[in-house]
């Protein structure tokens, strides 16, 4: 079967997720072996749609007059 696998770190930031160096080093060894690799470096959709609307998940303080 096939498995697709998304993420928005590259492969040098898994030690983050994974802790041990050597284990990351063999866990992407494996899952990149005979893989197809996209990377997308466009602008993302919802954040584009977010912007033109409005929408902010942050709002900014108010400022002081």
């Amino acid at each position: 079967g096939s498995v697709i696998i998304t993420t928005n770190l590259g492969f040098a930031d898994w030690t983050q997720i994974f802790g041990d160096p050597n284990m990351t080093a063999a866990l992407l060894d494996r899952l990149t072996h005979r893989a197809h690799i996209i990377e997308c470096t466009w602008d993302s959709y919802r954040l584009k749609q977010s912007l033109k609307t409005g929408y902010n998940n942050h709002p900014q303080p108010e400022k002081k007059k």
